[in-house]
């Protein structure tokens, strides 16, 4: 990994889970920049406005209103600028359809969010350390729910 802090963009529409996000980057041993942002039109309003500075990792929310997760995720994938960025599912969905459809739209990872802050921080930690890892299109789908036990 890189000398320099990770920069890490969240996609939440829930103002409790992106406080209890940015919690969690404050105590983990990662040197990070933590930026937010409510919701799909949000995001894709800074991600084209930061084009020459992209977060190195975007967790992104699935169920959010104006434009939901997978939307965002089909519209950074067609972008040129953006598509090779590393992005983590952070949602609530266990949904094996919700699952596949990340996968196959190019997601690198997908977490079921933990209610738990303690597991929480595990598989955030985690989760930064694989999307390192693993940046390449060719991820396997076995490795793609990351879960903690």
């Amino acid at each position: 990994m890189k000398n320099e802090p990770i920069h890490i963009l969240l996609a939440d529409d829930d103002e409790a889970d992106r406080l209890l996000f940015t919690e969690v980057f404050e105590e983990l041993k990662i040197q990070s920049i933590v930026h937010t942002v409510e919701d799909g039109v949000q995001l894709m309003k800074y991600l084209s406005e930061n084009e020459k500075n992209l977060p190195d990792i975007l967790f992104l929310d699935l169920n959010m209103p104006k434009k939901n997760g997978l939307e965002c995720l089909q519209e950074i994938k067609n972008n040129e600028v953006f598509k090779g960025m590393s992005i983590v599912i952070y949602s609530t969905s266990a949904s094996e359809k919700d699952i596949e459809a990340t996968f196959l739209g190019g997601a690198n990872v997908y977490i079921h969010k933990p209610s738990d802050f303690n597991v929480l921080k595990q598989v955030l930690e985690k989760a930064v350390m694989v999307s390192y890892l693993y940046q390449s299109p060719a991820f396997k789908k076995e490795n793609f729910l990351l879960r903690i036990d």
